[in-house]
């Protein structure tokens, strides 16, 4: 994870990588390789991410030499929040050390149930909650849709002739 971000990059790579997936050129699969490519990354790294995609039932491989990935459900049923769980783990966001608990007042005080609630963790607590509910109601298909409006359509055309090209000659 990387310093001053909640989540890190990898999640940001998986996103796009299975945007790039729901159209793939042709009907085509598209590989790690290719994917690791157009963003500039590491393909060993990608396949890390990828394991990790496939282990959460968000992509499946198709064999062969034409193989690569494809989406394992439908992009509108698969939220943000499976591909960060799926990336990063079960997320926690706040680290609670309970320092309430353990401050100088209470020290030699044999350890029971806390006798106040945490101001400060049951706030974080809801933040947290609010960013996983905002994750849930948010798929693949949805960025999707959005795209085809906010993108250019010159530059959807240029990525689907780039992996088109990056298919032929890596898979013949």
């Amino acid at each position: 994870m990387e310093k001053g971000s909640a989540f890190g990059v990898g999640v940001e790579y998986a996103l796009h990588c299975l945007l790039y997936l729901i159209d793939p050129p042709a009907g085509r699969h598209l590989g790690v390789a290719e994917l690791a490519e157009y963003q500039g990354i590491s393909p060993s790294y990608l396949a890390k991410i990828f394991v990790r995609l496939k282990k959460a039932d968000l992509v499946r491989s198709a064999p062969g030499v034409k193989g690569g990935y494809e989406l394992a459900k439908p992009a509108g049923q698969i939220t943000f929040l499976e591909v960060v769980e799926a990336v990063e783990g079960p997320v926690q966001l706040f680290q609670c050390r309970n320092i309430i608990g353990n401050c100088i007042l209470d020290a030699g005080k044999p350890k029971g149930p806390p006798t106040t609630v945490c101001a400060i963790h049951a706030v974080m607590m809801e933040a947290e909650e609010q960013v996983r509910r905002h994750l849930r109601t948010q798929t693949l298909g949805d960025i999707h849709e959005g795209l085809q409006t906010l993108l250019p359509a010159t530059r959807r055309d240029a990525t689907r002739r780039w992996f088109e090209q990056a298919l032929k000659l890596n898979q013949g």
